[in-house]
Order: structure tokens, then C-alpha cells, then sequence
């Protein structure tokens, strides 16, 4: 009886093995198939001891790639590769698919810009790995009367980031919030059109809290 070549392979593997339902070597059930060489050219059908004979002299292995078929495919190859090289484009196109994740940057009215630059440096990080950025400005108290503030900073930080970020969407209030959306990528205009886009934008301002009742 022809053996096949023992075949080192890990769970994750065997589970892409069972869900494309490859057989390889004496796993092949079919009396005749038609085999593709290891050069990619047609050998003909034949009998699979045949087929495994071809595959042996070359130290490669015995593949069935489309069971289906009248008679069934089979393509001589070296089957540890090609399952390293397609776990390799799984992994690869895994990767691609990564979600993005939207981090936030929240900065104060009253903080000093030299301490928001330092978060600033961060933030070019994330942008990096494709993330966005919620930049939001809180406000307590009655300080949500000056929003204008808020409108400053969002400016700055849009003008900082020109060259990494874009806005995608343009402050607007949150509550006791100015928030501003940015996505990676250099702002088309650079860091002017950044400062347009955030002054000629319009703020709706929440009413001021009333004051608490005196006993």
C-alpha cells in the first residue's frame, strides 16, 4: 500500500481543511480522477494509486480540489505550502478587515494648550492605526454660555491635525458638550480650510441651568 508524507498540521489548520472539505493522498475516494501536475498542466485522468504514484516521485502530495467534477480534480502539490500560504492570506486579509475604533479626546475650556499638545502626540498614534477621533470640549456650569471657547479650541486642534486628520463631521453640541468628528487623512485645503469649515459653523446652545432656589 502507498503511504503518504506525514503532514504536520496545527487545529486552526485542520478546521480550514474540514470547512473547504479538501481530501488529500489515500483520504480520496474516487476510482478516477483528472490531475493537475505540479507545473499546473493537465496529466490526464486516472486511477488514484496512479495519481499518488506521480505525486510520491515528486515528494509532493495528492490534492482533491473539486470533488464534484465528472471525474473529480485533484492537482499534485506540496500541501503543507499551500495551507501555510493560504492560513498566511487569511490572516492578511483578517487584518484588512480590522473595525475601526473611534477614540476620544476630551479637553476642558480651561486647560492649558502646552498640556492638550502633549494628548495632541497621542492622537497622531491613533490616527496612524486608522482610528478616528471624537474630540469633545465639556463644559460645566455656565460656562456652556461661551461656547466660543469651545469654538477655539476645536479650531486649533483641526488646524493641528490638518495634515493627518479631516473633519468629518463638524462641531456640533452634545448636551454640555461640543464634540467634533475626524477622520485620518490630510484635510483637503489644509489647516485654513480646517479653520473655515470650524468657524462657519453654526452652534445650537442649550439654555443655562437655573439657578437653584434659596431657603
Amino acid at each position: 500500500m502507498l503511504l503518504s508524507r506525514r503532514i504536520s498540521i496545527d487545529r486552526k489548520e485542520a478546521v480550514l481543511i474540514s470547512d473547504k472539505n479538501l481530501r488529500i493522498n489515500q483520504q480520496i475516494r474516487a476510482k478516477e480522477i483528472r490531475v493537475i501536475d505540479d507545473q499546473g498542466k493537465q496529466a490526464g485522468v486516472m486511477t488514484v494509486p496512479e495519481a499518488l504514484r506521480l505525486a510520491q516521485e515528486r515528494n509532493l502530495d495528492l490534492v482533491e480540489i473539486a470533488p464534484t467534477a465528472q471525474p473529480p480534480v485533484c492537482r499534485i502539490i506540496d500541501f503543507g505550502k499551500f495551507m501555510y500560504e493560504r492560513t498566511k492570506k487569511e490572516r492578511e486579509a483578517k487584518k484588512a478587515q480590522k473595525s475601526i475604533e473611534v477614540k476620544e479626546l476630551r479637553i476642558r475650556p480651561k486647560t492649558n494648550w502646552y498640556h492638550t499638545g502633549f494628548k495632541l502626540k497621542r492622537v497622531r498614534e491613533f490616527l496612524a492605526d486608522g482610528n478616528k477621533i471624537r474630540v469633545r470640549v465639556i463644559f460645566r456650569a455656565r460656562e456652556i454660555t461661551h461656547t466660543s471657547i469651545g469654538r477655539d479650541i476645536m479650531e486649533k486642534v483641526a488646524m493641528e491635525l490638518a495634515d493627518v486628520a479631516s473633519i468629518e463631521h463638524a462641531p456640533l453640541m452634545d448636551g454640555k458638550s461640543l464634540i467634533m468628528l475626524l477622520t485620518p487623512g490630510p484635510m483637503k485645503g489644509g489647516p485654513e480650510a480646517a479653520a473655515a469649515l470650524v468657524r462657519g459653523t453654526k452652534l445650537v446652545v442649550p439654555p443655562p441651568p437655573e439657578p437653584r432656589p434659596t431657603s
